[in-house]
């Protein structure tokens, strides 16, 4: 859907403000204040002293600024490199995409690396869900982006790492009470506190809301946990656990141009024919010991285990569901999932010069049973996929830092992933002297077996080498400079369908990324913080749509490459002020012309006719990724009077939404306004706020749903949005 391109002048503005009332650098400090992050090297380090592009968020931007603290495109949407769609339907998981990658995902975040206090938020395949991430009592999010983010493992773009936080030292018992427009309220509980050895936290909440459009409303129930117990020897053990359950959560599903400009808040009738949804509970729980061995060693080992169970309705039309080789309209799994690590580091000097050298093992499996019904108009009809999958992932990796002299570094690592997918088929025609009767669809065929075994298994592996140097030229400004390769393979879901036939597309090949990067970081000043990188990635089969009609989606390889600059900066300033932005450039193109399915598909007959592909020419712009995205922040606080207030902007540019990039998403401009007061005494804390999102009712697109059979893209964002809430705090 094009859209007028509005002036983007007034989101650009904010940090042309930001950048004009920086304080000169007159007085450099000595030692700048950096957040400590720990995802970029897996021990804790100052980010200004790294050759990487990594963001913190801090618990203050996470829980003290009247966000519902609910879904993650709250919070990443301003770091650079980062977008999240959010179709705004809780029946699907909000798509992380970093510097392009993640884009294609029909639902949740794929070739995102995501992990919650150490423990996989991702299955070994690269499937993730950030609904388990629970920010209400999140300390920190670190988002590390480029080269060295393969050390990780199987993905292409990045890693998001949440950190719960630490419960404080005296008892305290905090209550939260929000309501808002489209009938939305959440309300939560939470505990913490310290008890000799033991520290320990948990927060337990409850959201509803009503759904902007038809067909959408939603209940979210969430429980997140920790417990952290410290020894005499200097050793700790975190236990974690976490819980989270969404039933009955429905799918409005995307619309078209035509149907976003007749009523937005539509929900198309396929939606309500099949009453599409989703239901999902999800509860794992992990063990963290960290052993400090002497003052040069020690020893970190982490276990994990958990169960996710996922019921999704979907709108595929009854005669393409009772196709034999179709798997239907309702898709049911129960996923038990687990996995172990290991990882030993070192502190010592060579040559005179400190090192810092980490030698780690990952093993993470996960189990399925995946079953599919027919969907008779939102009615569970016979069976008609039966599949027992299991997918695991070991890998190895060494990691090390080398500080040659005091001004400049070296860090480099390798690690070496290998990913298996095993597939046995319970469903198969049974075979008589007659027909193949398969009873699933209630059909009878004719001899030969119309639905074959189709189990079977592929196994993808790959080394991946990341290296970086970082020079100091001043106390106050670092340059660096580094390069890697990464490695994503196929999900389950893009390994699960053919375009012709059944079984397991073993034709698709894992993609293979070229990364280069060279950045800078600097202070202004002891308030100001200046971050710049530029990025070069190509990328060898890059895993692409094919066809994506009747319910299901398929997968082939193509090239791409991606270019972008990124842009952060932050500013304290004097009176309470404070000013932040991020701005980003990609240019994500294919890199070579292949055919694809038209979208929208045929009405009518096979999802993609012989001799009706489409080219995508060399040069198409990458569907779901915006060439142009900005964030802007300035905030007043007032002590005195416990005041606090700040204007968001967010400005996006166009969007394609499939690879033949016949339509695209407008560009948007969506501003943002907050205002709180806090009362406090020595024990207690009250506080207020009120919030208003999109406050010139901007109608944009929130997300898109790329290659889209039915021509379906388009998932409207909401217009005005209003927030009111309290918290309390009490400690005892």
């Amino acid at each position: 859907m094009q859209k007028n391109n509005k002036n983007a002048a007034f989101c650009l503005s904010l940090w042309s403000a930001a950048v004009v009332t920086l304080p000169c650098a007159a007085e450099q400090p000595d030692e700048p204040v950096s957040p400590v992050v720990v995802t970029a090297t897996r021990v804790e380090q100052r980010s200004f002293d790294l050759p990487v592009a990594i963001d913190s968020i801090d618990q203050a931007q996470i829980q003290e600024t009247g966000k519902p603290e609910v879904n993650i495109s709250e919070q990443l949407n301003r770091v650079p490199g980062t977008v999240v769609q959010n179709r705004d339907s809780y029946a699907q998981e909000q798509q992380i995409i970093i510097r392009g990658f993640g884009a294609r995902s029909q639902f949740g975040t794929r070739g995102i690396k995501l992990l919650a206090d150490g423990i996989p938020a991702s299955t070994p395949d690269g499937q993730g869900g950030p609904g388990l991430f629970d920010l209400s009592s999140a300390k920190r999010i670190e988002v590390l982006r480029g080269p060295f983010s393969a050390l990780y493992g199987n993905h292409s773009g990045g890693v998001v790492q949440i950190f719960t936080e630490d419960g404080p030292p005296d008892p305290t018992l905090t209550g939260s009470l929000l309501g808002g427009s489209w009938g939305t309220w959440k309300g939560g509980l939470k505990f913490g506190g310290t008890s000799g050895n033991l520290n320990y936290i948990g927060s337990a909440s409850r959201f509803e809301t009503d759904g902007y459009r038809e067909h959408s409303a939603a209940r979210k129930d969430q429980l997140n946990g920790k417990l952290n117990i410290d020894f005499d020897n200097g050793a700790r053990a975190t236990l974690v656990l976490n819980y989270l359950n969404q039933p009955d959560n429905e799918d409005p599903l995307g619309l078209t141009a035509t149907q976003v400009r007749e009523n937005r808040r539509q929900a198309v009738q396929a939606a309500k024919d099949f009453n599409t949804g989703r239901s999902l509970d999800n509860l794992h729980g992990g063990l963290v010991y960290e052993l400090p061995i002497n003052a040069e060693n020690s020893l970190r080992m982490l276990g994990y285990i958990g169960e996710r169970n996922n019921l999704g309705y979907l709108a595929t039309p009854i005669p393409t569901q009772r196709q034999v080789t179709q798997s239907g309209g309702i898709s049911d799994l129960d996923r038990k999932y687990g996995g172990v690590g290991a990882r030993w580091t070192n502190r010592g000097a060579l040559l005179d010069a400190p090192y810092l050298l980490s030698i780690g093992a990952e093993y993470d499996l996960a189990d399925e049973a995946r079953k599919g019904f027919l969907n008779l108009n939102g009615v569970r009809g016979n069976l008609k996929r039966d599949e027992a999958n299991s997918v695991d992932s070991w890998g190895a990796y060494v990691q090390g830092e080398w500080q040659t002299t005091e001004r400049l570094g070296f860090n480099a690592g390798l690690r070496y992933t290998r990913v298996r997918f095993d597939s046995d088929d319970h469903f198969v025609c049974a075979v008589s002297p007659t027909s193949a009767l398969c009873p699933a669809s209630g059909l009878t065929t004719p001899l030969g077996g119309v639905n074959p075994d189709d189990s079977g298994s592929v196994t993808y592996s790959a080394w991946t080498p990341a290296a970086g140097v970082l020079y100091k030229l001043t106390p106050a400004l670092n340059v660096y400079a580094n390069a890697g390769r990464s490695f994503e393979t196929p999900t389950f879901i893009e390994l699960a369908y053919r375009l012709n036939g059944s079984g397991l597309n073993f034709a698709l090949k894992p993609s293979k990324s070229n990364q280069y990067e060279i950045g800078a970081k600097a202070y202004l000043g002891s308030d100001t913080r200046l971050g710049v990188a530029l990025f070069k990635i190509d990328t060898r089969n890059e895993i692409v749509v094919e066809s994506n009609s009747g319910g299901r989606a398929t997968y082939q390889n193509a090239d791409t490459k991606r270019t972008g600059v990124e842009l952060s900066i932050e500013s304290r300033l004097p009176h309470g002020v404070a000013a932040y932005a991020a701005i980003t450039y990609l240019d994500a193109k294919f890199d070579e012309s292949f055919l694809t399915c038209p979208q929208p598909a045929p009405s009518s007959g096979p999802p993609c006719p012989s001799g009706s592909k489409v080219i995508v020419r060399e040069g198409n712009a990458v569907p779901g990724v915006p060439t142009f995205t900005a964030y802007g922040e300035l905030s007043w606080a007032y002590t005195p009077w416990g005041f606090n207030t700040g204007v968001e902007v967010r400005w996006q540019g166009k969007t394609y939404v499939n690879d033949i990039n016949s339509e695209s998403a407008g560009a948007f401009t969506v501003v943002n306004l907050r205002a709180g007061l806090e009362q406090r005494t020595a024990r207690l804390r009250i506080a207020e706020y009120v919030r208003v999102d999109n406050v010139f009712d901007e109608k944009y697109i929130g997300g898109v749903i790329v290659n889209d059979g039915n021509g379906r893209y388009y998932a409207p964002a909401p217009t005005a949005t209003l927030f009111v809430g309290a918290s309390v705090s009490y400690a005892f």
